[in-house]
């Protein structure tokens, strides 16, 4: 069993497995403060789906109202002619053969992938190094794009990737706990709402199981939405 700290046992004491309104439970996650950093708040969903069935998949990126209070490492693959521009759109690294070699040889500082469709073929062999890491550009969640420098910009500046995991959940970064109320509320309201129009058509029966808001080191608090 994980052992707690005083202060976690502390706060889950205070937390509620009763659902809350969404400004209440925002409320409380903020109540759980940590004097050592800003704590990274997350938003979780149960959904019902199969996630067996590709189907029933839900993945995709969004660009929440107020970001999430952190700036990504993004990567481009694309025409060594365009590697220059796509940097100053916010790229750390672009390019095609070189930079496709140099994470092929282990090279992982990044948090996303983008490329063009034009080099999807070269960059396609990194599936196998890529993927477990979740970070394998893909059509699906807008990082295989045309417009790679609008793609690099908006990654950079903290549009967020999501995919359900193995057992039907998604989980999103939806800011910091030191975010004003009021622009977690409409980051999480604007998320969830992007998940719901994302139902796969195949799945049947309740969608929208279960939502909790947790941060880093804290309880988690459910919401009714």
């Amino acid at each position: 069993m994980r052992l707690r700290s005083k202060r976690y046992r502390k706060q889950a004491e205070q937390a509620t497995q009763e659902a809350m309104s969404l400004p209440d439970a925002v409320a409380k996650v903020k109540s759980f403060t940590s004097a050592k950093f800003d704590q990274t708040v997350e938003c979780v969903m149960q959904l019902g789906i199969d996630p067996k069935q590709a189907d029933q998949l839900v993945r995709g990126s969004l660009s929440l109202p107020h970001g999430i209070g952190k700036q990504k490492k993004v990567i481009a693959f694309c025409d060594d002619t365009e590697a220059e521009a796509v940097k100053k759109a916010g790229a750390i690294e672009a390019g095609c053969d070189a930079l496709i070699q140099k994470v092929m040889d282990g090279w992982m500082d990044f948090d996303v992938a983008i490329a063009s469709p034009k080099v999807m073929g070269k960059a396609g062999k990194l599936g196998r190094v890529l993927g477990p890491q979740g970070k394998m550009p893909s059509p699906k969640n807008g990082t295989v794009t045309s417009d790679v420098k609008t793609a690099v910009a908006e990654f950079a500046a903290g549009k967020v990737e999501f995919r359900n995991d193995a057992g039907g959940n998604v989980h999103v970064v939806v800011g910091k706990q030191s975010f004003d109320a009021k622009k977690l509320i409409e980051n999480i309201e604007a998320l969830v709402s992007h998940i719901k129009a994302a139902k796969p058509s195949a799945s049947k029966g309740t969608y929208l199981k279960k939502v909790c808001i947790c941060a880093t080191m804290s309880p988690s608090v459910t919401v009714s939405m």
